[in-house]
């Protein structure tokens, strides 16, 4: 395998929330480029996505607010922010025109957990 340039352009997104809002993931690496991570982007808006992470997840904030609900209490981060999740984490993705990328830890968490 070598490197490999993902131009955005070629990202689907796949509906995950709304109405009422909108939300949307595009998977960029997957389980065909790499079974150790996976990664890609996503927009929040006024929705609210109910899940609980089976891996470990680092999201950047590309624009708007991001909110991350959890039983701790809710992390709201801006453009340029940075939130760690750790696997197990029960959660909701909420936002305001919010544009992040993501990164996950095992990128082959569906098939682990049985769910491919």
């Amino acid at each position: 395998m070598s490197a490999k340039l993902i131009k955005g352009s070629s990202l689907n997104y796949m509906h995950r929330g709304g109405p009422p809002g909108d939300a949307g993931v595009a998977r960029a690496v997957s389980t065909d480029l790499s079974a150790t991570m996976g990664a890609g982007v996503a927009h929040f808006d006024a929705c609210s996505i109910s899940w609980t992470v089976l891996y470990d997840e680092v999201i950047y904030v590309i624009d708007g607010i991001f909110r991350l609900v959890t039983n701790e209490g809710v992390l709201e981060g801006e453009a340029g922010d940075i939130i760690w999740v750790p696997e197990g984490t029960a959660l909701k993705y909420e936002g305001e025109h919010a544009r992040i990328f993501y990164a996950v830890y095992p990128g082959n968490w569906k098939e682990i957990h049985g769910l491919d």
